[in-house]
């Protein structure tokens, strides 16, 4: 008589791990949430993203549908992540992400510079033009001395704006 199972008992078993049903629903509610936040995005962000041409067409859909459509579309787009690798994925978003935080950051950065421009004047102005030789030292002069004045009169600062992009096409546009 042979045995139905035909391992030997003395042979290992793989070990099994249990996922509860619950563990299961967060795992797809964060995969369709990617989903939701690929259908967010713009086109030009979405080509950088690599996905698939199915998922991607599956993303337009969401894209072009209102109301209920979108959202079964959603939960589809969810269900098919399932399949494909989110690694990559959740890679490119976090970078995308960051690329705009990186952005916010490097504006708030200017802010400051502008700020100590307007205080400390030609001590700045020298410092800003050892990093960018071919800016205008005499534009500068004149944005500070217009921006100090509107300052003094409690005018709207219209120098203090322009100082901000002149500072901004300097720096972010290299």
């Amino acid at each position: 008589m042979s045995r139905k199972n035909k391992k030997a008992p003395w042979d290992e078993e793989e070990e099994i791990i249990w996922v509860s049903k619950s563990e299961m629903k967060r795992d797809m509610d964060a995969l369709q949430k990617v989903g939701e936040e690929l259908v967010e995005l713009t086109p030009n962000a979405l080509a950088k993203m690599p996905l698939d041409d199915e998922m991607m067409d599956a993303i337009k859909d969401a894209q072009r549908f209102n109301k209920e459509a979108r959202r079964r579309q959603l939960q589809y787009i969810g269900k098919q992540m399932r399949f494909i690798d989110i690694e990559p994925i959740q890679a490119a978003l976090d970078k995308l992400r960051n690329k705009h935080s990186q952005h916010t950051v490097a504006l708030k950065k200017l802010e400051l510079k502008r700020d100590k421009l307007i205080e400390n004047g030609d001590s700045m102005i020298n410092a800003i033009l050892v990093d960018h030789p071919d800016a205008d030292r005499q534009h500068l002069r004149q944005l500070v001395r217009q921006a100090t004045k509107e300052k003094s009169q409690e005018k709207p600062g219209k120098a203090y704006r322009e100082i901000f992009q002149y500072l901004k096409s300097l720096y972010l546009e290299d």
